[in-house]
C-alpha cells in the first residue's frame, strides 16, 4: 500500500511539474482556458440579443474576402427593404473582441443584426486569433476585407465611399490601428500593413472599451495576469518594453489630425476606462471630432468591459448615442 501512494504520489508531483512548466514556456496553456470562458460568455451574450432584434433582417453568411487565408470569412447583415429596392447601404465593418486571443464573427450576429435595421450594411468579420497569428496579422485581414467590400461593391449594394470601421475590445484596438494605416502613411509604412481602402472612404469609428497604448496597462491582479498572457501570445514575447516593431501597435503614439470622426466609450468599471479616455483626450487634441460616453465612477449598476453588449439601459443608451454619431457622418458626407 506504501509503495503505490509513493507512486501514486510521484505521478502526481511530474504531473504537476509538467503543468507547471507548460504554464511559464507557452501562452497556449492559458489561452486554452481563457479561450473557453471567453467564448461561452460571449455566445450566450449574443444569445440575450436576440429577441431585440427585427424580423426584416436578412443575412450572407460565411464571405471568403481572401481566398488564400482559411480565416477570412465574413457575415453580411442587411435591411430586407434595402435589398429589394436595390439601395446602396453604407456600411459598418465590426471587428469582434476576445483579447486578441479568443471570440468570432458568429458572436456579433444578433449586435449586428440590430445595426442593420437601421439601414446599414454590417459585416462581422473573422480573424486569426493569437497565438496562431501574431501582430499585425489582424490589422492587415482587416484591411484586406475593407479591399474585398470595396472591389465587389455593386454586388453588396455597399456604399463604399462612406465606409465606418467598429470593434469592442481587442477589436477596438486592431480597428483604430487600421484607420491609423488608412489615414497615416507613415504608419502604414512602418507597420508594413497595406491600406484596404483610401482616407476619403473612412468616414468613421466606433470604439468599444479597447486597448490603444501598451505602456499605460497595469499588469497586476489578476486582469494583469490575463493582460500578460495576451501580450506574449500576440507578439510572441513575455517582455516587449525592448521591441520597437511592438511598440507600433500603441495606435496613440502615430496619431493625426488625419484620423476619422470616433464615438468612444467603455464602461465606469472597465479595468480598460483609462485607454479609452486617453485616446478620446489625444483626439480631441488633434482636433479630431469625438463623441464620447463614459460614466461617473459612482455609476450604479457598475458598467463593466464590453456593458454595451448587455443591452440595458446603459447598453440601450450607448446603441442610441453611438446611432446619432453614425447619423452626424452620413449628414456631414
Amino acid at each position: 500500500m506504501k509503495t503505490f501512494l509513493k507512486r501514486t504520489f510521484l505521478i502526481l508531483a511530474i504531473t504537476a511539474g509538467f503543468v507547471f512548466l507548460a504554464f511559464k514556456l507557452s501562452p497556449y496553456p492559458s489561452v486554452w482556458i481563457i479561450r473557453y470562458v471567453f467564448n461561452k460568455e460571449a455566445v450566450k451574450a449574443n444569445k440575450k440579443l436576440e429577441k431585440f432584434v427585427p424580423n426584416n433582417i436578412e443575412s450572407t453568411l460565411n464571405l471568403r474576402y481572401d481566398d488564400h487565408d482559411s480565416d477570412a470569412y465574413m457575415d453580411a447583415y442587411f435591411h430586407r427593404d434595402s435589398v429589394k429596392l436595390k439601395k446602396k447601404m453604407p456600411v459598418i465593418v465590426w471587428t469582434h473582441g476576445g483579447g486578441l486571443i479568443s471570440g468570432s464573427k458568429d458572436h456579433l450576429g444578433n449586435y449586428c443584426r440590430l445595426l442593420a435595421s437601421q439601414g446599414y450594411l454590417v459585416f462581422s468579420i473573422d480573424y486569426t486569433v493569437a497565438p496562431k497569428a501574431k501582430y499585425p496579422v489582424p490589422i492587415q485581414q482587416l484591411n484586406k476585407a475593407l479591399a474585398y467590400i470595396s472591389k465587389n461593391a455593386n454586388q453588396l449594394n455597399a456604399d463604399s465611399s462612406t465606409i465606418i470601421l467598429a470593434g469592442d475590445s481587442g477589436g477596438s484596438m486592431i480597428s483604430a490601428a487600421a484607420a491609423n494605416v488608412i489615414t497615416n502613411p507613415h504608419y502604414a509604412e512602418i507597420t508594413k500593413v497595406k491600406p484596404g481602402i483610401h482616407p476619403e472612404q473612412l468616414k468613421g469609428l466606433l470604439l468599444y472599451c479597447g486597448i490603444y497604448d501598451l505602456r499605460d496597462l497595469k499588469t497586476d491582479g489578476d486582469f494583469g495576469s490575463f493582460l500578460q498572457t495576451v501580450q506574449w501570445a500576440y507578439f510572441g514575447k513575455k517582455d516587449i518594453s525592448g521591441n520597437q516593431y511592438a511598440k507600433t501597435a500603441s495606435v496613440t503614439d502615430f496619431l493625426t489630425s488625419s484620423f476619422p470622426p470616433s464615438f468612444i466609450s467603455a464602461g465606469n468599471k472597465d479595468p480598460l476606462l483609462p485607454q479609452s479616455e486617453l485616446l478620446a483626450k489625444n483626439l480631441k487634441a488633434l482636433n479630431v471630432p469625438v463623441v464620447t460616453l463614459f460614466y461617473p465612477k459612482s455609476h450604479q449598476p457598475a458598467l463593466q468591459h464590453e456593458y454595451q453588449f448587455t443591452f440595458d439601459e446603459s447598453g440601450k443608451v450607448a446603441f442610441s448615442i453611438s446611432l446619432q454619431f453614425l447619423k452626424s457622418l452620413q449628414n456631414g458626407k
